[in-house]
């Protein structure tokens, strides 16, 4: 068996930015089944990851013009935080449920530390951006694991 590699799945993008010749659905019929999935309750790398598997849709993008989140935006359908942040938040709930159960594991204890120090700075990132409100704060209250 090979050796795993470390890092990104080796796979490239493709360079140009016109749609594939081979896709053969048009940019409505993609928007209203970007639509369609968000309202399932998919998350939008969800929906990216469904319309490539089932729909052989390679990139939303080039073809629409749009990325999913943009097409969400203008439907009123896109997430008021950040999927990348919302993981983060749900990471870090769940490593604090675990530190409630297990004080002593002094691991996770700076694991948790490097989660909320990720968060502060991709918190920043998007406070600066304007996705984020500019008095929105990190707390522990913030988000809690279900």
């Amino acid at each position: 068996m090979p050796k795993k590699e470390k890092g990104r799945s080796h796979s490239t993008r493709p360079v140009g930015k016109r749609p594939p010749s081979w896709c053969k659905y048009q940019p409505e019929e993609i928007e209203a089944l970007v639509v369609r999935l968000a309202k399932e309750g998919n998350s939008p790398s969800k929906i990216g990851v469904l319309l490539r598997d089932q729909y052989g849709i390679p990139l939303v993008k080039p073809i629409v013009g749009k990325s999913i989140v943009e097409i969400l935006r203008e439907n009123g359908l896109a997430p008021s935080i950040p999927e990348d942040l919302e993981n983060l938040l749900r990471k870090s709930a769940r490593v604090r449920a675990h530190l409630e159960r297990n004080r002593g594991d002094k691991y996770n204890k700076r694991a948790l530390q490097i989660i909320e120090s990720k968060i502060r700075r991709l918190a920043g990132y998007y406070i600066e951006k304007g996705v984020l409100p500019k008095d929105w704060k990190y707390t522990e209250a913030v988000f809690s694991y279900s």
